[in-house]
């Protein structure tokens, strides 16, 4: 089952009056002057500015309840461009033995100038309902009504929870610039939390100390910022959340008659997995492993040969459910009996194959892309979410994720890789630093010819392998006619038949018919034409003018592949040809060549872009700038079509 620590705490602090109000840093006053503001001094462009806004955490200690209370005021400048901030979505918990979150108080008005007066409309509760997102998560939405340019919005709610262990990680930073943001937790001196502070920016005003509360005593913490510009993301930047100025609180240890710790190191996180029955107690079910091991195995005679047969049984007769996280939910057992599982079935399955197999193996655990990175420096269960199967062959390790069935040993969906990942066994826990070195490959094809009308027609296919085919599977399984839709958009090119499908090979291949008039020019008896057709470069993406703050990170090594081949129509010549041109970085790193022959009555022009590794150095940033200017360059060519006299 999905781990949630629910702590209840005794009759300790009886002095602790119920209902007393927590007097926090209070919010400014509404200023009708907010509503005649047109523009944000921080940011003149940005459609929304967070007037104000306030987190407070509080574990009350009677009772051991954790109070989720939020504020925020914001300003709408053009509500068009700012419809995240139009409708809230508030998420409660329920574990599966039935301890649940639940919403408090809740107020939420949206203001508008009328006639020079301020005038709130509040939103009602009638207009709010409910969403079952998930087994364990509903979402209560609604949306603010009569928003118009001008509008303040203004929301305040509280979540009342059973669940310490994980404290919600506040942003500091967010795309909207903010006057003010504040951040404050209360816990008692035997409910202990790590803080953690990431980011580049400083708080203006910081109090952490100890204070008698509620007849009590508490640790508090109070940071403030003012005057926090919206956050400039950057292309090729997984997750910037990992970038952002932000806080959250990691339940450390609890004292209650005797000390309990939660965050300590990986070795005692890795001994707390294995006394768990929904992971350590799922692996010890080794009958389980010796009567669905698969036929043939043991006639195998390599360790590879062997690990990789069973991988394959577990990848082709078992479905990911896409629940993650480190612990089973409905079990092993049952993951055999229906053939869905969520990622820690299916991957703690494998291992235990692998073991029976006389294979040594073990669980990674990992914090997945979109999670963020794990926290080096304070060891904690909740920065992971995923488990993949570790093993050594030959003194070498290698990594599994059964969960996809497009991957192979080493050749692991994106949101894997995310720098580390921890291997826990019964004795001990290694960090592992994971790299991503297989290379990712994609193949653009053009087979096209210029017809008698000045229209150019012909076949189109796209494909994907290694880590970026699993990727775009993804995101075609999410929905195959938006999937299928992109295309025209990206090109602006009617295509049709549209085919998409998973190859032997594992790649993932779109195939598709199309016709254009508009990528010709016919001046006289000229054919004025880009041989690249709608595959060229027509801008460059590293094209940052500020400088490069953070890491380049592609995921994988890639090899990009542009041909396309044109038939040339009869009694037609090329006036000149472009020249062909090459770089490479001095290190070989990145490299690029644009190659184009005149074959007969066809034109071939293929270009490259190889980039051998998975990320780089913000430092890399004017050679990508440089290379990729060159390739707009040489994409962007056109060339002369003569009619013979």
């Amino acid at each position: 089952m999905k781990k949630i620590i629910y702590i209840v705490i005794g009759c300790a602090c009886s002095m602790l009056v119920n209902g007393q109000k927590y007097e926090f840093l209070t919010a400014p006053k509404f200023n009708d002057a907010d509503l005649s503001k047109e523009k944000s001094l921080l940011d003149e462009n940005s459609p929304a500015e967070i007037l104000y806004k306030s987190v407070y955490f509080f574990i009350d200690g009677t009772n051991g309840e954790l109070h989720k209370k939020y504020f925020y005021r914001i300003k709408i400048y053009d509500k068009d461009k700012a419809e995240d901030w139009l409708n809230l979505e508030i998420p409660l918990y329920t574990s599966n033995n039935n301890n649940r979150e639940s919403l408090g108080k809740f107020k939420a008005f949206t203001y508008n100038l009328e006639n020079g007066v301020a005038t709130p409309v509040k939103v009602e509760k009638s207009s709010q309902y409910k969403s079952k997102e998930s087994k364990n998560v509903t979402v209560t939405k609604f949306a603010f009504p009569n928003v118009k340019n001008g509008s303040v919005l203004e929301y305040q709610y509280e979540i009342v929870s059973p669940f310490l262990y994980s404290i919600p990680q506040f942003l500091i930073e967010t795309d909207t610039p903010s006057l003010y943001t504040e951040y404050a937790l209360d816990a008692p001196l035997n409910i202990s939390y790590n803080i953690n502070y990431t980011g580049a920016l400083l708080p203006k005003y910081r109090d952490v100390k100890e204070k008698s509360s509620y007849g009590s005593q508490y640790k508090i913490y109070r940071f403030g910022f003012e005057n926090v510009k919206g956050f400039k993301t950057e292309k090729f930047v997984r997750n910037d959340r990992n970038n952002r100025t932000k806080i959250s609180a990691e339940l450390h240890s609890t004292n209650f008659r005797e000390l309990k710790l939660y965050s300590s190191s990986w070795d005692q996180i890795s001994k707390r997995l294995y006394e768990d029955e929904d992971f350590g107690g799922e692996l010890k079910r080794t009958k389980l492993a010796k009567e669905n091991m698969p036929a043939g195995v043991s006639e195998m005679k390599t360790d590879l040969e062997k690990a990789n047969a069973i991988f394959s049984y577990v990848q082709k007769n078992f479905i990911w459910n896409k629940d993650r996280g480190i612990y089973t939910d409905e079990g092993i057992k049952k993951l055999i009996e229906t053939k869905v599982g969520n990622g820690a079935e299916i991957n703690l399955f494998l291992v235990m194959l692998l073991r029976e197999a006389g294979i040594k193996a073990d669980p990674m655990i990992i914090s997945t892309v979109a999670n963020g990175l794990i926290n080096l420096t304070s060891p904690n269960v909740s920065n992971m979410n995923f488990v993949l199967v570790s093993m050594e062959i030959g003194g070498k390790l290698h990594i599994y994720d059964a969960t996809s069935k497009q991957s192979s040993l080493d050749e692991l969906p994106l949101k894997d890789w995310n720098q580390y990942g921890v291997v826990v066994n019964k004795d001990k826990a290694v960090l592992i630093q994971m790299t991503n070195t297989k290379v990712s490959n994609t193949f653009l094809t053009v087979d096209a010819k210029i017809n008698d009308d000045g229209s150019i027609s012909g076949g189109y296919s796209d494909k994907d392998t290694g880590a970026f085919a699993m990727f775009v599977k993804d995101e075609y399984d999410e929905n195959p006619e938006k999937y299928k839709k992109q295309y025209k958009e990206n090109f602006s090119i009617d295509f049709t038949g549209i085919d998409s499908k998973v190859l032997e090979s594992g790649a993932f291949e779109s195939t598709m018919k199309f016709s254009s008039t508009n990528l010709i020019d016919k001046i006289g008896k000229k054919i004025i034409i880009n041989p690249m057709l709608f595959l060229s470069k027509n801008s460059n993406e590293f094209d940052q003018t500020d400088e490069r703050k953070y890491m380049i990170d592609f995921g994988a090594p890639t090899t990009k592949i542009k041909k396309v081949v044109l038939e040339i129509p009869e009694g037609y010549v090329i006036e000149e040809m472009p020249k062909n041109k090459k770089i490479v970085t001095e290190d070989k790193e990145i490299e690029y060549s644009y190659i184009i022959e005149n074959k007969g009555n066809k034109l071939e022009v293929i270009s490259t872009t190889k980039i051998n590794s998975a990320d780089y150095p913000k430092d890399y940033y004017p050679a990508f700038k440089q290379i990729w200017g060159v390739a707009s360059k040489c994409e962007n060519q056109v060339i002369s079509l003569v009619k013979k006299s």
